[in-house]
């Protein structure tokens, strides 16, 4: 694999894990007005189903993401399929390989959209707790804008796209390591008190 794949790999997976009909969509679309050269494997994604159903659930993420409370249940529901749907988009982008590089490049893809996906939920939970609705626009708006971005740069620059996604997946991992640290530090201050 070298690191054109690799980075369209990364770059799409990530993207998919913030929101996948986007990403399908934007694929399909590329894929059919050849708005970059691309390989043919990308073919599967230019089909009139793929490609329209990807848009109307796009749609219908776009409106559920504005709405507090909803844009939650909505993640909830996407826990199991935008892991998924990074790891087949892996795949697609992988081409012709062997069954045990497929295979591992379906884990990563599904490692890495379920890493941005569950920052996203988390995000957008904690987003919930403010009593205005706008910060659920921005934080909505905000991900399109860079699901979109992310996605051109998987297309045009993978190497750039690369780069970006390793950069974010270590950001996630340090967060996670400083949440654990603190919510570990948190209870073994509260066991001494309840004991």
């Amino acid at each position: 694999m070298d690191l054109i794949t690799l980075g369209r790999t990364l770059g799409f997976s990530f993207a998919a894990g913030v929101n996948l009909y986007a990403t399908v969509a934007i694929l399909g679309l590329a894929a059919r007005y050849g708005w970059v050269d691309l390989p043919s494997q990308f073919q599967v994604f230019n089909h009139d189903a793929v490609i329209g159903a990807a848009i109307v659930m796009y749609l219908i993420e776009f409106f559920a993401d504005k709405i507090p409370y909803l844009d939650s249940v909505w993640d909830l529901i996407h826990t199991a399929i935008r892991p998924v749907g990074g790891a087949l988009i892996a795949v697609a982008t992988l081409g012709d390989a062997s069954a045990p590089v497929e295979g591992l490049i379906a884990l990563l893809g599904g490692t890495v959209a379920a890493s941005s996906h569950l920052t996203k939920t988390s995000t957008r939970a904690a987003a919930n707790t403010s009593p205005e609705p706008l910060s659920n626009w921005m934080l909505s708006v905000g991900e399109d804008v860079f699901v979109v971005g992310l996605v051109y740069l998987a297309l045009e620059h993978p190497v750039a796209a690369l780069v970006v996604a390793a950069v974010l997946l270590g950001l996630i991992a340090m967060f996670m390591m400083v949440i654990v640290r603190t919510a570990r530090r948190w209870f073994r201050r509260r066991a001494p008190a309840s004991a």
